[in-house]
């Protein structure tokens, strides 16, 4: 399997400081103490994660919806990612996911047993387990 490759480089203190990341196949943003810890502008290492987590939850229902014999027409997933002051540091404490699919012939219980247990089964979900609070909420369009 490969293994994917992304940088980071930051220049100057933690408030005044500016940093960049970029990933190999393109992904690139600019971040700064004020789009991480604020609501300023530029990216953040949370919203990768969260970027991540949706991407990989999506397709990972995906595999696990054919799996069960349904087809997907369509899955879209929300991923919030919160970063919380802990003691004298910070800490990523919950990632919330939102999907809403299409998915034709499916009852709602089966589609939510199919969708928990993509949350528990999730690369990106299993690396987060056992430090980062998963919530997920599941609806058929």
């Amino acid at each position: 399997m490969p293994t994917r490759t992304a940088s980071a480089t930051w220049q100057g203190g933690l408030k005044d400081g500016k940093g960049s990341f970029k990933g190999k196949t393109g992904l690139q943003g600019q971040y700064n103490f004020s789009s991480r810890f604020e609501n300023g502008t530029g990216s953040n290492p949370e919203e990768l994660l969260a970027a991540a987590e949706a991407a990989c939850f999506s397709m990972a229902l995906s595999l696990g919806l054919e799996k069960a014999g349904f087809t997907p027409q369509s899955i879209e997933t929300e991923a919030a990612c919160t970063i919380d002051k802990v003691g004298e540091g910070f800490k990523i404490t919950r990632m919330n996911l939102t999907t809403r699919a299409t998915v034709p012939n499916i009852d709602n219980a089966k589609f939510q047993s199919i969708a928990a247990a993509t949350k528990e089964g999730c690369p990106v979900s299993g690396a987060l387990k056992n430090n980062v609070q998963i919530e997920l909420k599941a609806t058929l369009n």
